[in-house]
């Protein structure tokens, strides 16, 4: 993991990583504990505050909610493209997860409040983690304000998953399996090879200047974490080699140091 380590220090930008072999118990980190702009990868916290209210029984995933126009939002996803309609809280859950739609991120944090998901990331121990905003506040990012979190931080969230140490088993499985379908895997795990690439759950995120990834491998040999966060790269495509550069490092290690 040092030539990681020493590959990102030759890039323009700012970058963050953590791995961790989830059964080994081995680690290592670079800039793991750096706040960064959390772009599409806050809404794996959302979702897990999300889920977590099902099991508070505040909610059902069946609850149905409308989607309104005045509650669209552009960017990514698809159901700004719709028309006006009913979805239900896994409808929601699904496509902010799966197509990182933003329409469907901010109608889950209003209905699970933004002090109630905060207060879920503070019990999962994410020191670095805050949700400032809803996911297309332009108005609060043109001030300054973002969401933030680390490449530690993200990465406890899939130990949290994994052990069921929040969400109980049946929950965490889904919402891995869930992630496991996530359409972009074009950075950390785009040289994983394609018969492994359905063993990926992840979670990517980006925006101007920004490119992170956060994955759970979970192979015969081992379960495995690995985040990279970035800052200040020059260009999406710059961002997106540097990640994906890293991933196939990381891969390298795992197919030849763990058996």
């Amino acid at each position: 993991m040092k030539g990681i380590k020493r590959y990102l220090e030759s890039r323009i930008g700012t970058y963050g990583f953590f791995f961790e072999d989830l059964n080994g118990g081995f680690s290592y980190g670079y800039n793991e504990n750096v706040q960064m702009v959390a772009a599409g990868c806050m809404k794996l916290p959302i979702a897990v505050s999300v889920i977590k209210d099902v099991e508070r029984g505040r909610l059902t995933f069946l609850d149905k909610v409308k989607i309104d126009q005045e509650d669209k939002v552009y960017g990514t996803g698809i159901i700004h493209e719709f028309n006006d309609r009913e979805y239900t809280i896994f409808e929601l859950l699904v496509a902010m997860l799966i197509q990182s739609d933003n329409t469907a991120a901010n109608k889950l944090i209003d209905i699970v409040g933004m002090d109630r998901i905060n207060e879920d990331i503070k019990t999962l121990g994410l020191k670095n983690t805050s949700l400032n905003r809803k996911t297309s506040d332009e108005r609060s990012a043109s001030k300054g304000i973002e969401n933030v979190t680390s490449a530690l931080d993200l990465s406890k969230i899939w130990k949290h998953l994994h052990e069921s140490t929040f969400l109980d088993e049946k929950n965490s499985t889904m919402l891995i399996d869930i992630l496991r379908r996530q359409q972009k895997k074009n950075k950390l795990g785009l040289y994983i090879p394609d018969d492994l690439k359905y063993e990926i759950s992840s979670k990517s995120g980006d925006k101007n200047g920004v490119e992170n990834d956060t994955a759970l491998i979970q192979l015969s040999k081992g379960n495995f974490v690995f985040t990279m966060m970035s800052l200040a790269v020059p260009n999406s495509v710059y961002g997106t080699v540097t990640l994906a550069k890293s991933g196939k490092m990381m891969w390298d290690e795992i197919s030849n140091h763990w058996n």
